[in-house]
Formats: structure tokens, C-alpha cells, sequence
């Protein structure tokens, strides 16, 4: 792994931070003037990009042990604090994209569980490390469909569960030192290729029938940064989905 940049005094920890939301929010946070690590799993013209900014961008798979080890090694070695953890690395795969339902239920679990468990224990000293006049974050990226379910996400949605329920443990076992807390989206961004047909489909299933983009999660992340208060608690990003 590359040697971390000038500018590493308690970062800002973006796990999935080259693209869609985490790109948008590391951008953000990167024009403030934080200091900001990202991981990300392949390599893509954002990478460069965030690198030219300022940003310590270090390569990283959360879907097996030897890559959450890996990273954890890294960062204990480079950093002394962190000011932020924020768990935005995501698979989003359903019910069929593996042969093997417990495969496809490990892989879940391993980055949306497993690695932001380990990482939260791992940087726990760091966090606490933080020199400022507040507390430092961990910010879980969850899911509407954690509270909901999905029929075609079954472990996706399962394993978003799990990563919100870490919320209620490590909001009680690091506060009032570290706040712990949750963004649950639903419709953000489309994707590129998605059809007219589904667009419309997936607009009517929300009050606000639109799709706000990435700003809505960079507001929220911004809105948990600023809070010397809130801990243990989950923002809803789902336009009043819920009561539609």
C-alpha cells in the first residue's frame, strides 16, 4: 500500500469513497478542508482524481478477511486519530447473482457487518485520539429495505439490518467520547442505464416523488459532523416512502 499523504492529521474515513455517494461526500468534505481517506475496490478515473485533492485513496476488498486485515494494519500504521469512520462500502446483489445462497449471504455480511464491526473495534483509540473540542463519528450507511425487507435482496437487506442494529451497540459503548449514528436511503440517484419505465415506477413509491441526488447524504453526513448531541439514532433518506 501507497505511503499516506502530507496532510493525515485525524482524517476523515470514507470506506466505498470513489463513487455515487461516497464519492459526492468526500468531494464535500475534501473542499472544507478535512483531511480524507478512502477505500476503494478497482481502480477508476475518480481515484486520480481524489488523490490530486488531497485524499489518501487506498485499494481495499471488505469481502474477505484478508482485505479487512489488511486495511486495519494500514491505518493503525499511518494514523494516530480519526475524526470520522463513515461506512459507505455496499454490494448490492440479490437473490440470485451467486450460484451458492451462502456465498452470496457471507459476502453480505462480510462488508456490510463484519468489516465495519472490526473497524469500529479497531479504531476505537483513534477515534478517542481526535484533538477537538467534540466527539468524533461513526456513521453506518444503511438502507430503507434494513427496515422493510426486500423479497430480491433477501441477504442484502438482512446483512443492512445487521449494520444499523451496530449502531444501538456502539452508540452505547463509545459514547460520549465517540457519537454513533445511521443514514438510511432509499431513492437517491438513478443509474445511467436504468429505463424510463422503472424510473417511473420506483418515483411513485415515495411522497416526495423525486430523486434528490447525492446531496441529500452530504447534507445528512454534514448535519451528524456539526451535531455535538445526537448518538444511537438513524436519518431516514427515504422522501416519506414509508407512508406511501
Amino acid at each position: 500500500m501507497p505511503s499516506k499523504p502530507a496532510n493525515s492529521s485525524a482524517p476523515v474515513l470514507i470506506t466505498g469513497g470513489t463513487q455515487r455517494l461516497g464519492l459526492a461526500i468526500a468531494e464535500d468534505l475534501l473542499q472544507q478542508g478535512y483531511s480524507v481517506l478512502v477505500t476503494y475496490r478497482r481502480d477508476k478515473p475518480a481515484v486520480q482524481s481524489l488523490r490530486d485533492k488531497g485524499a489518501d485513496c487506498i485499494i481495499a476488498d471488505f469481502s474477505d478477511e484478508q482485505g479487512i486485515s489488511q486495511f486495519i494494519a494500514y491505518v493503525l500504521e499511518n494514523y494516530s486519530a480519526l475524526r470520522a469512520v463513515i461506512h459507505n462500502a455496499s454490494q448490492w446483489l440479490n437473490n440470485t447473482a451467486l450460484d451458492n445462497q451462502h456465498r452470496l449471504m457471507q459476502a453480505m455480511w462480510s462488508v456490510h457487518v463484519s468489516a465495519p464491526y472490526q473497524l469500529n473495534i479497531a479504531f476505537e483509540e483513534l477515534l478517542k485520539n481526535h484533538q477537538d473540542q467534540q466527539a468524533s463519528d461513526i456513521i453506518h450507511m444503511t438502507d430503507y429495505v434494513a427496515e422493510k425487507g426486500s423479497k430480491k435482496h433477501i441477504a442484502y437487506a438482512a446483512s443492512k439490518a445487521g449494520l444499523a442494529n451496530l449502531t444501538h451497540s456502539f452508540a452505547a459503548k463509545l459514547a460520549p467520547a465517540v457519537k454513533v449514528n445511521s443514514i438510511a436511503p432509499s431513492l437517491l440517484m438513478f443509474n445511467q442505464d436504468d429505463p424510463p419505465e422503472y424510473r417511473t415506477k420506483a418515483l411513485a413509491k415515495s411522497l416526495m416523488a423525486l430523486e434528490p441526488g447525492a446531496s441529500e447524504a452530504v447534507a445528512a453526513v454534514n448535519y451528524l459532523l456539526a451535531s455535538k448531541y445526537i448518538t444511537g439514532r438513524t436519518i431516514g433518506l427515504d422522501g416519506g416512502r414509508h407512508l406511501v
